[in-house]
């Protein structure tokens, strides 16, 4: 009877240590791991042509340059392309961690264009999620003056619009992969023939190369182009080069437009028929709100 008057005074004072303990830790907090996102997949919120996984950080504004000189199969009298050149510049603002959105103003058209980019799912180390999921969506305006007579002309004429989804990896230290589902609509297309909708699925993915350089791939297989109006699918390859506060990158591609409504829906150079531009893009970040 004694042993068992012990034995039960041993696990009362056992359960009110371990709960003492307990309310212990509901005080002052337990320590847990702190989860660990994947950052730098890319060195930039783009590829090359394309919004990348990456998304500019809360206070920071992204001044971008991108810049495409003419087709190198000019050959010297137009100077491999350098006597030509189409310009877009723009600046885009982190206002959150997974939110940012840019304007911009490109020579080509005259366009004004504007975009906003959310992350959804963050990939993240130690048994999070393996992959990253973005949307992106955005709108273009021709500012180029009005010469066709034969109808009417809307303002809306003028628009295009684009949805996208981003998803994608970094799948080692060296490597990272996105696919990019995307649908483009203009309000006015060239012919009856041409869709209004226009879907396609991109690739991008960077390939590092040294600690600040790494190889850049953009690529766009458009699902319903017209045949018959001789554009083609859009792809870039370029270099990214970090250099401080800039990201510098230099890039061939047969796209000329510098938004998505262009470069998928009007893209006419051929790869295989040397219509190449050589081009560069520059970005360089500036913070304009304090870190908290």
């Amino acid at each position: 009877m004694k042993k068992n008057s012990f034995l039960l005074v041993v696990m009362i004072s056992f359960l009110v240590r371990l709960h003492a303990q307990d309310d212990l830790l509901s005080l002052v907090g337990e320590d847990k791991p702190k989860k660990e996102f994947v950052e730098y997949a890319f060195k930039s919120s783009r590829v090359i042509m394309s919004h990348s996984l990456e998304v500019i950080r809360p206070g920071v504004m992204d001044f971008r340059i991108l810049h495409r000189f003419g087709n190198i199969n000019g050959g010297a009298y137009e100077f491999f392309g350098l006597d030509n050149a189409t310009m877009r510049m723009g600046f885009d603002f982190g206002l959150t961690r997974n939110l940012m959105i840019g304007i911009g103003r490109s020579t080509n058209k005259k366009e004004l264009d504007g975009f906003a980019k959310y992350r959804l799912l963050h990939q993240a180390k130690q048994g999070g999620l393996p992959f990253s999921l973005l949307f992106a969506g955005g709108g273009s305006l021709t500012t180029l003056r009005n010469t066709d007579t034969t109808r009417k002309n809307y303002f809306s004429s003028r628009m295009g619009f684009y949805g996208q989804a981003i998803i994608g990896s970094k799948l080692s230290e060296g490597f990272t992969i996105q696919l990019m589902p995307t649908v483009v609509h203009r309000n006015l297309v060239p012919t009856v023939n041409d869709p209004n909708d226009m879907f396609a699925v991109g690739v991008g993915s960077r390939l590092k190369l040294s600690r600040r350089l790494s190889l850049n791939i953009d690529y766009y297989y458009r699902i319903n182009p017209n045949e018959a109006d001789g554009t083609k699918n859009p792809l870039s390859v370029g270099f990214d080069i970090e250099t401080g506060g800039h990201v510098f990158q230099l890039h061939f591609t047969n796209a000329v437009g510098m938004n998505e409504k262009v470069f998928l829906t009007e893209t006419t150079n051929d790869w295989t028929n040397g219509d190449i531009q050589f081009g560069f893009n520059i970005s360089r970040s500036f913070q304009i709100k304090k870190k908290k």
